[in-house]
């Protein structure tokens, strides 16, 4: 594995980027015309009916975005002349062949121009609806490597996975690709195309009962659930992304492929400015939760380890994988994430968000500051449904009794309770495998990228992708979970 200079390496070249309006898709698309302005062109593949549409959202949903703050001050009045000659939008959807490009001659110029690929289209809701989220996930992980192997000149493909693939393996987790129909269960008979006719089947069962949307969108959901736990997999996420990574192996022939599978991704650590979040993902919302005093309670192992890592060096990990395997054939996996060479453990995270709010208060509607104190820790699904039993449920059999006896006085109560138990235990069957996770990724492959990037001189001061040099109290009281804070308050 040989390279140079990584910011070489991306002058002139034509980058076709999927997902662009997701989270990382935007850093990643911020990075690479901030630190190589002489890049040729990036091709940016958005949902959208015709062009007008995908303007519309590349203003609103991404360079609109607080991210793009460092590059319009570098940038000045030559800011949007210098965007509209490096990105070309292109409307479609990578749910369909030819990745939904209507355009003949936009398509023929990216089928004769793109160097290099970057897949990070992607669903990541856990119960998404089946028909969704193979249709992304899986399917268009198809659609975006036939479309590479169409490409004239395409050197390499990223395609951006999932750690979590693994499923609720323990132990050392290794950096090997999936074969086409293996199961995490040893269940046989996974096959894509029967699992598309399992969705058209399905969708033609409720459309022909007469099944609303919200009842058919509620059905997908479970068919997602059923499928991923019938081989194996414990949400509908994971399941899919599985697949994808099936198809693309087994489809790539003689085209370089890097899967790259990160972890939780947490808020930039440094660039373009430290702690740039969108969304709050898994652990963002217990923080959020605690911070509002809302949450009184942790279920999990605090000793467990919880691997995250920042955005941007998941981001750079992709840069400098696309320089190293350039014109490479084969497959290779890297994992980006943090339990091998810095492990985080749950137990920190309370006591940093403990810390952060003790000092940063959270200030409530009525603008008084929320005081927080430590939090009751479960740590087993025995004991959290024994809470459950004691604080909720004795109270729902109460107004089951109330409403009989006083004609359903108290109706409106007891399904509204109802409802947000269900809500709650469903919440808790989705996360809690990750929060009984026993699994460490070896990073054995990221580790000899890293090395062959400083050996060959690589600017790893630019694209830094090692978690060893987070101190992680630091990030999270100064970093994190102020930015989290900040985006939901903005």
């Amino acid at each position: 594995m040989e390279m140079g200079s990584v910011i070489q390496f991306l002058e002139n070249k034509t980058i076709l980027v999927t997902g662009a309006t997701g989270f990382l898709a935007k850093i990643f698309l911020e990075k690479i015309v901030r630190v190589q302005p002489n890049v040729k062109k990036l091709f940016l593949l958005l949902r959208a009916s015709d062009a007008k549409a995908a303007t519309r959202r590349f203003h609103d949903e991404i360079i609109g975005k607080e991210l793009f703050r460092v590059l319009k001050e570098k940038c000045g009045s030559d800011f949007n002349a210098f965007i509209s000659e490096k990105i070309t939008l292109v409307p479609g959807d990578i749910i369909y062949a030819d990745l939904g490009v209507k355009d003949s001659s936009l398509r023929q110029q990216m089928l004769d121009q793109i160097d290099v690929i970057v897949n990070l289209a992607a669903t990541t809701k856990f119960d998404e609806r089946y028909d969704v989220a193979l249709g992304i996930n899986a399917l268009g992980a198809k659609h975006v490597i036939n479309f590479a192997k169409e490409c004239g000149k395409v050197q390499v493909l990223v395609h951006v996975s999932t750690a979590y693939v693994c499923g609720e393996k323990g132990g050392l987790l290794q950096e090997k690709p999936y074969q086409m129909g293996e199961t995490l269960n040893g269940v046989a008979g996974l096959d894509i195309d029967a699992e598309k006719k399992v969705v058209e089947e399905k969708l033609n069962e409720l459309r022909a009962d007469g099944a609303t949307e919200e009842a058919i969108t509620s059905a997908m959901k479970d068919l997602g659930l059923e499928r991923a736990t019938r081989y194996g997999w414990p949400n509908t996420y994971v399941f899919t992304k599985s697949m994808g990574e099936m198809l693309v192996g087994q489809l790539k022939e003689d085209l370089p492929l890097v899967v790259l599978r990160p972890t939780i991704v947490t808020s930039t650590y440094k660039e373009p400015f430290p702690g740039w979040v969108e969304g709050v993902r898994t652990i963002d919302s217990l923080a959020v939760g605690y911070g509002k005093g809302k949450l009184t309670c942790f279920l999990g192992d605090v000793k467990g380890i919880v691997d995250v890592i920042p955005a941007d060096m998941v981001v750079n990990s992709i840069i400098v994988a696309m320089a190293a395997h350039v014109n490479q054939p084969g497959e290779v996996i890297y994992h980006m994430g943090s339990s091998m060479g810095n492990p985080l453990k749950y137990a920190n995270l309370k006591d940093y968000g403990l810390r952060y709010f003790t000092e940063h208060p959270w200030v409530n509607k009525d603008g008084n500051p929320v005081k927080v104190g430590p939090v009751k820790v479960l740590t087993s699904m025995a004991s959290f449904r024994r809470y459950m039993a004691i604080r909720y449920l004795l109270l729902l059999k109460g107004l089951e009794l109330a409403n009989a006896a006083f004609c359903k006085y108290f109706q409106g109560t007891y399904l509204d309770l109802n409802r947000k138990i269900k809500f709650v235990m469903r919440l808790i069957e989705l996360y809690r495998p990750y929060l009984f996770f026993k699994g460490v990724f070896d990073d054995m492959n990221t580790e000899k990228l890293r090395i062959a990037a400083r050996e060959s001189g690589a600017e790893l001061d630019v694209f830094y992708f090692d978690p060893k040099c987070i101190d992680w109290e630091e990030y999270f009281t100064e970093i994190h979970i102020p930015g989290v804070v900040k985006y939901v308050f903005k």
